[in-house]
């Protein structure tokens, strides 16, 4: 059962502040590696286009939202081990290394260099990753944190200095993060503190995120994670054909079940909605099926919005206050928070 009452003890949140102070310090590492990177950036110019930007690793899907709509040339994902097959030296495989043993990375970035590709990389200067893809056709990022969304806002402005994707500054992205950092401090209380709100909604049911862009998307995807992580029970992100389904076929909520019963099960879907502010038709008309199917069901929703500053910094300040929140989950489960 969730202990409502450990929010708002200074003991209990005292253990759980090293989680807390490593997501409140993500603005200060999207500073810390733009200042890392300054240099390398400033000698990027315009170039020969290449004929694809092929985005390796995890995080590649970010980088194909914010790029794919303006990206003057195929951009592809590819969160797989190698490269595509018709990879080669006229194509451009951008990568960051969050961590420094995933051997998958370091496969493709060998495999790059051999079939001549040029690479972005934004990494340590000693990383197994910055050496793995050292070439005479490799641009360096040297960035020394390892914090993913750190990591890719150099990324995304060395591609707007290329000339394949949008304007991305860092310090409204770090700007975006720290007010979020503010808001969900633990000193705040709970009708003061957005992610407190959430781990309540959240607390004895099992999450259901879904974002209507392709950022909100990714964000609840990542958000999805760390609450599954948190609470220990099934957490799903996904569109509206996967979850319009699981959301109507919701058990009906006895207001009689006696919560102390270890027999009776009383997990039901909560919804939990990211708007980072994206507006078209389809994202209008998603929006109005998983709304409906969950009203209809009579699932609990609660929404969080981010829709002030840049599409990084709005996805960004999603991302950190669903952290938050998990963090505030597994401390009123009694369980730890990573």
């Amino acid at each position: 059962m969730f202990v409502d009452a450990a929010l708002e003890d200074a003991a209990a949140l005292a253990s759980i502040d090293p989680v807390l102070r490593e997501v409140a310090s993500w603005g200060a590492e999207v500073r810390r590696a733009d200042a890392d990177t300054a240099g390398a950036l400033a000698r990027l110019s315009p170039q020969d286009r290449p004929r694809a930007v092929i985005a390796g690793g995890a995080d590649g899907r970010l980088f194909r939202a914010v790029l794919e709509p303006v990206c003057p040339v195929p951009f592809v994902a590819w969160p797989h081990p190698g490269l595509p097959g018709w990879a080669g030296p006229l194509d451009l495989v951008v990568m960051m290394s969050v961590d420094d043993n995933d051997d998958d990375a370091l496969l493709l970035a060998g495999e790059a260099v051999r079939r001549g590709c040029a690479l972005l990389v934004a990494a340590s200067p000693d990383s197994a990753l910055a050496q793995a893809a050292a070439s005479r056709g490799t641009t360096l990022l040297p960035a020394t944190t390892a914090d993913a969304t750190a990591l890719a806002v150099p990324v995304l402005r060395a591609l707007h200095l290329l000339g394949l994707g949008p304007e991305v500054e860092a310090d409204p992205v770090a700007d975006a993060l720290d007010d979020v950092a503010i808001r969900c401090a633990a000193s705040n209380p709970v009708d003061l503190n957005p992610a407190k709100e959430i781990a309540l909604a959240l607390a004895d049911d099992v999450p259901v995120v879904w974002g209507g862009s392709v950022l909100a998307a990714r964000a609840a995807r990542r958000v999805a994670e760390a609450l599954r992580a948190a609470c220990g029970r099934p957490a799903i992100a996904g569109d509206d054909g996967q979850l319009v389904p699981l959301l109507e076929q919701a058990p009906e909520a006895d207001p009689f079940a006696d919560p102390f019963d270890e027999g009776v099960s009383m997990s039901r879907p909560s919804l939990l909605v990211l708007d980072d502010g994206a507006d078209t038709p389809g994202i209008r008309l998603e929006r109005e099926r998983v709304l409906g199917a969950a009203e209809r069901a009579a699932v609990r929703m609660h929404e969080v919005r981010a829709v002030e500053g840049p599409d990084v910094g709005r996805f960004a300040a999603l991302l950190a206050t669903g952290r938050f929140a998990a963090a505030y989950l597994a401390l009123g489960l009694g369980r730890p928070a990573a």
